[in-house]
């Protein structure tokens, strides 16, 4: 006596060849569950509108199609915030790298190498450079335009006027976020130099003056919309502190 054939423990689709209106039909009434984990496919469905020829919104097909666009408008934000995060960890990756490379040097011609040639392709950015303010007369009296207690190196420093920095960065600011130079293209020539036409977007961020060092400015300069206002400069703050303690290190003991 032949048994009864038992039914699969998993069932398939049926093949694409024998797939029909009512194969389809047939198929979800036997798996209620179906769009449960494939909420993507509804927003590809026309659902059939409900006449009530007396002018009558549908409702029901309205807040389905609410809810379907507020599916997207999450999916599209948690897509954003991922793509955020890796940039930020890899801004963060990179300013690390930097400070670990000016830690790294052993005199002032080194440091400044590292700031000017390194630092830029760490950073993923086109120019970084260091501008200083006079240092004062050690008897009290004006600035004389020299580098005061800063010990002489091979690599340049650009020398800013007698308040440069309050006047780009902003009195009582610590960093100054550009994009779109035009209006500040006095400031951009004078710290990019040659490289001033290339730069659409900068970090200026204030240098405190100690130990000899004089008042100064750390401008990274992008060709890129790299920086803009409003954005955060936790990193961009730090790599300052961290190149402040430089330079107070390299310029020499405390006078």
């Amino acid at each position: 006596m032949t048994g009864k054939t038992e039914k699969p423990a998993v069932e398939t689709a049926p093949e694409s060849g024998d797939l029909s209106a009512d194969a389809v039909a047939d198929y979800l009434s036997r798996h209620s569950d179906f769009f449960t984990d494939r909420l993507e496919l509804l927003s590809e469905m026309f659902s059939p509108s409900r006449e009530s020829g007396d002018g009558v919104v549908d409702m029901h097909r309205y807040l389905a199609d609410r809810r379907l666009t507020e599916i997207d408008e999450l999916r599209n934000c948690a897509q954003e915030v991922i793509e955020t995060s890796r940039s930020n960890m890899s801004v963060q990756t990179r300013t690390h790298a930097s400070v670990l490379a000016m830690m790294a040097s052993t005199d002032m011609d080194q440091l400044l190498r590292v700031v000017g040639d390194d630092l830029p392709l760490l950073l993923d950015v086109d120019v970084v450079v260091i501008g200083q303010e006079p240092a004062p007369d050690p008897a009290g009296g004006p600035a004389d335009g020299s580098a005061g207690g800063m010990p002489s190196s091979a690599v340049e420093i650009l020398q800013l006027p007698k308040g440069g920095v309050d006047k780009m960065v902003g009195v009582d600011e610590n960093v100054c976020l550009l994009r779109g130079l035009e209006d500040e293209q006095e400031y951009v020539e004078m710290l990019f130099g040659a490289a001033s036409g290339l730069v659409r977007s900068a970090a200026l961020v204030r240098l405190r003056g100690d130990n000899g060092v004089p008042d100064g400015v750390l401008a990274v300069g992008s060709r890129n919309d790299t920086f803009s206002p409003g954005q955060g400069t936790e990193l961009v703050g730090f790599l300052a502190r961290a190149l402040e303690l430089c330079l107070y290190r390299l310029a020499g003991p405390p006078v």
